[in-house]
């Protein structure tokens, strides 16, 4: 018999890619499904990003890069990171990633030992807490609710911390709610972490450009007193819609205790992933220095589509939504319909051909909630639109 470690045993996963399975093999079997479940835009990587790639292979970068990074691409990094939070960071803090999880990999196994608690947002997206429990750490949920405008409690997750508590992971704006943390509150758990220095932050920003409605991300980058304990994760997945490129970075601390941080992760990277292919990273030079009209018009695109949704989803029989402030999700209280969240969606994907995620798939306080992309067309929502409610008002809850 072969003996594998318990952690694995422990180890969770992102349903979304179950429910993007099952979609295409009912797609596959010759039903019109509608996918709302996955969490990618549906436009396609600006063709500028497309050709800098190109380029690279055919000028012959087809080698190793670097652990941490081309030096170029992390410098791109740094202008970037000025630009949008007026923070000078050092290319030696940046770590570019095959993406955004190993970040949240790295920053939790730093942390993460049995006796250990991490602190991870509730609902939130569903990595968090499956890295946490593989490690052996105990999840420490802070609860996001629809009646903060699905913002986190600076009072409430500050009174979570104990002398246990290892790591504290903050999303703002967040996947699955939509919600969007106002700066205010921010500064205040700020304050209040002044009185837990042993404590680090893992800040996962993707979503940082996608805001609405004059709403504005706030980078924890801004706060120079959590600097020596601060891990920003960040990417071009969402931003430029290259989330097959498998291309993200972080920064970490660039001095004290924290800079050690950097050199964990960069050992991580080459006994793991060794390095990031070098193709990919000219397309992320290319991204950030490049025109910015594509992100402009994949975020109108997105706006309207918010609106299509949450007007529709508040005509339904049994559903309120509230609008999202942030990222391209809503996530409607279900609760008025009668049926439980992860039933309703599988009832939704196989009998209306609508694909969509439930709550509970994104914490223990995701029941009574459902999550939708608008990443889609503005036509497949409505009509998405239109099958809930037709199964909703014909269907008795189960």
């Amino acid at each position: 018999m072969l003996h594998t470690t318990a952690a694995f045993d422990r180890i969770g996963e992102e349903n979304a890619f179950a429910v993007l399975a099952r979609a295409t093999a009912l797609q596959q079997a010759g039903k019109d499904v509608i996918n709302l479940g996955i969490g990618q835009p549906d436009f396609s990587t600006p063709a500028h990003i497309v050709e800098a790639a190109v380029k690279a292979l055919r000028d012959g970068h087809h080698g190793y890069t670097p652990a941490t990074g081309l030096l170029a691409t992390r410098e791109a990094v740094v202008r970037r990171t000025l630009a949008t939070t007026g923070v000078e960071v050092s290319p030696e803090q940046v770590m570019i990633m095959p993406g955004g999880k190993p970040t949240m990999f790295a920053a939790i196994v730093m942390f993460g030992e049995p006796g250990a608690e991490i602190l991870y947002p509730d609902p939130g997206f569903p990595i968090y807490r499956s890295m946490i429990e593989f490690t052996g750490a105990t999840p420490v949920p802070v609860p996001i609710r629809e009646e903060n405008g699905f913002a986190f409690s600076a009072e409430e997750t500050l009174s979570l911390i104990t002398d246990k508590t290892r790591l504290l992971i903050l999303n703002s704006p967040a996947n699955p709610t939509g919600g969007v943390t106002p700066r205010a509150e921010i500064e205040k758990l700020v304050k209040g972490l002044a009185d837990h220095p042993d404590v680090a932050i893992l800040s996962d920003e993707i979503y940082d450009v996608m805001t609405y409605d004059g709403e504005e991300a706030t980078s924890l980058l801004t706060f120079p007193e959590i600097a020596d304990r601060l891990i920003v994760l960040n990417g071009w997945s969402k931003t430029w819609a290259m989330t097959g490129w498998r291309l993200g970075w972080s920064i970490w601390p660039a001095g004290g205790a924290g800079r050690k941080l950097y050199d964990n992760v960069r050992k991580l990277a080459v006994n793991c992933w060794s390095c990031v292919n070098a193709p990919s990273q000219f397309a992320g030079i290319a991204a950030i220095d490049g025109p910015q009209d594509d992100v402009a018009t994949m975020m109108a695109a997105f706006d309207r589509r918010r609106k299509v949704v949450v007007e529709g989803l508040n005509a339904l029989p049994g559903v309120s939504c509230a609008t999202p402030k942030g990222a391209f999700y809503a996530f409607p209280n279900i609760a008025g319909t009668g049926w439980k969240a992860k039933p309703l969606a599988s009832a939704l994907l196989e009998e209306a051909s609508v694909a969509l995620i439930g709550g509970p798939d994104f914490g223990i306080l995701g029941e009574g909630y459902v999550r939708l992309s608008y990443a889609n067309s503005e036509e497949n929502i409505r009509r998405a639109l239109e099958r809930m409610g037709a199964f909703l008002s014909e269907q008795p809850a189960r």
